[in-house]
């Protein structure tokens, strides 16, 4: 290993016990130091111990003297070498397996004897220069720790967030064309601009059952400071295609083999890593031209699924539509979120065309752009689908009895002969439809008048409950039938 020239640094070491304190509140490992003008121009190393388990390594650095020019320079080495060097670049870094902070490499984090290194360009006479480096470690099954690749919210406050949540780059099957013209492996990179020209709030990057993509989206993350970077990836095995949503460790996908004997053990992965699940094209076709994509996964607990993709690309009503095949598991009793996603491969594909980026849109009442916020939204039902990417089509609606309210994805008691009340509001779908859905079919025909809505427009229904367990949702058409707008439902007597 290399060794810098010994010198005189004070460094004292606390260690904090994780079972203690959350890596959001505590370090794990407090390293306090100082620096005079004996160390200029010098390299100091500052140890500490990694054990056995840790999977992201993160550090917080900051020292004093800075307004009277001292300057420290960082790096880290591991017990094999060398890890990074940002010089005076970043007070903050993280590394894993899978992504690292720009400036560090990814890797393994290796239990055992690591060190900062603080490079000493200048320190004056006469002046002392204190500094405190926090060391946080985490572990497989941290829910939304630091290190994450965002961590602060993007946009704070309650609101509708638009999103694409299939998407596909050179780590895969993605491609665009070179600068030449040739069809080439595309860059992550390409994918995000297209989603910030489209002005979405969030993407989930989901190439096939990897996690390779996460490194540059790492790097991406500090640029696209408007779009939230949900790492995803999709679980393609040979009877089935599912995007797992927010965890970065590698979870293995070989369905079948010794390795995940069947569906539940996968599940259990995902499940102790908070990952969300959500089964793609579930009625597409498998054979040679899409090899497994129809979902034909033996005895699935759908109880631990928490999302299906009811619109794949363009495909809305026709016999590949993923909407029959969530309505069936919801006349089951079962309460999985719709969603929809372009499964784009090439970002450079006009955006008035299905399958572009960000057509259609996963519309969610999140708390705040950040992946938690988001997933969470997801896991409650509280989401929309604008099937044409509109980037401003609103569909919201409640539910409410005399004492309660309930929004898309809630539930509502209601005993037989109680009337509920449904408001609905929807934006900028001109002379629009909406249908009332009960349980997978229209009452529009029946007990109900389809209304008429204006750019910006509210209508309201009372439907008399039985006292059983139904669905209740809203779809808007546009004046020639064709659906715009889907919503999840809210659950009566569920």
């Amino acid at each position: 290993m290399l060794k810098f020239p010994s010198a005189t640094v004070l460094v004292s070491l606390l260690l904090v016990d994780h079972g203690q304190a959350t890596a959001q509140q505590s370090p794990n490992v407090l390293l306090n130091g100082v620096i005079t003008h004996r160390d200029n121009q010098t390299y100091k190393e500052v140890p500490f111990t990694v054990p056995e388990g840790v999977e992201r390594l993160s550090v917080e650095f900051t020292y004093t003297g800075r307004e009277q020019r001292t300057t420290i320079d960082l790096g880290i080495f591991d017990p094999a070498g060398f890890r990074g060097w940002s010089g005076g670049n970043k007070s903050t870094f993280t590394l894993a397996v899978t992504d690292a902070t720009p400036s560090f490499l990814p890797g393994p984090i290796v239990p055992g004897h690591w060190f900062l290194v603080l490079g000493v360009p200048n320190i004056r006479k006469n002046v002392q220069s204190q500094f405190t480096a926090k060391v946080y470690f985490g572990h497989r099954g941290d829910a939304y720790g630091r290190g994450t690749l965002q961590a602060a919210p993007l946009r704070a406050g309650l609101a509708w967030y638009r999103g694409d949540l299939h998407l596909h780059t050179g780590h895969n099957d993605g491609y665009c064309r070179s600068q030449s013209g040739s069809r080439v492996p595309c860059p992550v990179f390409k994918t995000v601009q297209a989603a910030a020209e489209r002005r979405l709030d969030f993407i989930a990057i989901t190439d096939h059952n990897t996690n390779s993509q996460f490194d540059a989206m790492d790097e991406l993350q500090a640029y696209f400071d408007r779009i939230l970077l949900i790492p995803g990836r999709e679980i393609t095995t040979f009877h089935g295609h599912a995007n797992v949503f927010g965890p970065v460790d590698f979870i293995d996908f070989r369905l079948g083999s010794k390795h995940v004997p069947d569906l539940a053990a996968l599940q259990s992965e995902v499940e102790k890593l908070h990952g969300v699940v959500s089964i793609n094209h579930p009625m597409l076709a498998s054979g040679e031209n899409c090899m497994g994509c129809g979902w034909t996964v033996a005895d699935t607990d759908f109880r631990r699924i928490q999302a299906v993709e009811i619109v794949n690309a363009g495909v809305v009503e026709s016999e590949n539509s993923g909407i029959a095949f969530w309505e069936a598991l919801l006349n089951r009793g079962l309460r999985i979120t719709a969603v929809g996603g372009s499964d784009n491969h090439d970002p450079d594909k006009p955006q008035s065309q299905p399958g572009s980026v960000g057509y259609p849109e996963t519309v969610v009442h999140a708390q705040n752009l950040t992946q938690q916020a988001v997933l969470e939204a997801i896991r409650s039902g509280h989401v929309y689908l604008d099937l044409e990417g509109s980037t401003n089509r609103l569909l919201e609606y409640t539910a409410s009895t005399a004492g309660h309210k309930a929004d898309m994805g809630d539930t509502l008691d209601a005993k037989r002969g109680e009337a509920i009340h449904l408001s609905v509001h929807v934006e900028k779908v001109v002379g629009g439809l909406l249908d009332l859905i009960q349980d997978g079919q229209s009452l529009t025909s029946k007990e109900f008048v389809v209304r008429t809505i204006n750019d910006s427009g509210t209508n309201s229904y009372d439907w008399i409950s039985d006292g059983a367990r139904h669905w209740l949702s809203i779809v808007v058409r546009t004046p020639p039938g064709k659906l715009v707008l889907i919503g999840n439902p809210i659950f009566v007597n569920y």
